[in-house]
């Protein structure tokens, strides 16, 4: 009989072990599903209330402090009601402006608790690998709500296939697509920013994703090959 020690983990007690490799799955699951959801308010309901789910739950396993709550009290509960109704009516500007005041703040809060918790010791562990991209994603989230507000402020920000005059906002999934490349300095979007102050939001976001190599990543990987 095989003993309680040798038998597989549950898939439970794995999530538990790993919240940050949940928090990736569901931000990758996410851009998948997305595209075939982009037509139906209730999926983009459904996906934008999940997902937010998900980051909470996955931020409260690797950092939960007194500062987390007052951020999803103020910041995270806001922002998954403004996910719904943005859902529902994605052309209304202060719903957009709205949407994007509470899940910038909240995104960026995330992704310097994740960046936290791979900062707090010198020993690499499997979840803190997951943490790296889940970080990552989670940047590309807020400058994509972000861009939504800029185009809002400053009609015109942003040109791509669907709108190459700038005359019609482009769709959050066209300015995550562009935050995603702008992160990974790629350069493969055929979305980019024609007005200065959509320029310097995504000059900020090359910088970011520029620094989160040189300092997050290397030093995974200096951690890495020291303990190898």
């Amino acid at each position: 009989m095989q003993s309680s020690a040798a038998r597989p983990s549950r898939p439970l007690e794995v999530i538990g072990r790993h919240p940050s490799a949940l928090l990736l799955a569901a931000q990758l699951v996410v851009v998948l599903a997305y595209p075939a959801l982009e037509g139906s308010a209730a999926g983009r309901a459904v996906v934008g209330v999940v997902q937010m789910v998900v980051v909470l739950s996955a931020v409260w396993a690797v950092r939960r402090t007194a500062t987390l709550r007052w951020v999803v009290l103020f910041l995270g509960a806001p922002a998954v009601v403004l996910a719904v109704l943005e859902a529902v009516q994605p052309d209304v500007e202060w719903i957009v402006l709205a949407s994007a005041a509470f899940h910038v703040p909240f995104y960026f809060f995330v992704s310097y608790a994740m960046i936290r918790y791979l900062f707090h010791d010198d020993r690499v562990t499997a979840d803190e690998i997951f943490a790296t991209g889940a970080a990552f994603t989670v940047v590309a989230w807020a400058f994509a709500y972000l861009y939504a507000a800029a185009q809002v402020l400053w009609p015109g920000s942003f040109v791509g296939f669907n709108s190459p005059d700038g005359s019609a906002p482009l769709t959050w999934f066209e300015l995550l697509f562009l935050s995603f490349t702008t992160l990974t300095s790629v350069g493969l979007s055929d979305v980019y920013p024609v007005v200065s102050q959509a320029r310097s939001f995504v000059m900020v976001e090359q910088v970011a994703g520029v620094f989160y190599v040189a300092l997050v990543v290397a030093r995974l990987v200096g951690l890495s090959a020291r303990r190898a």
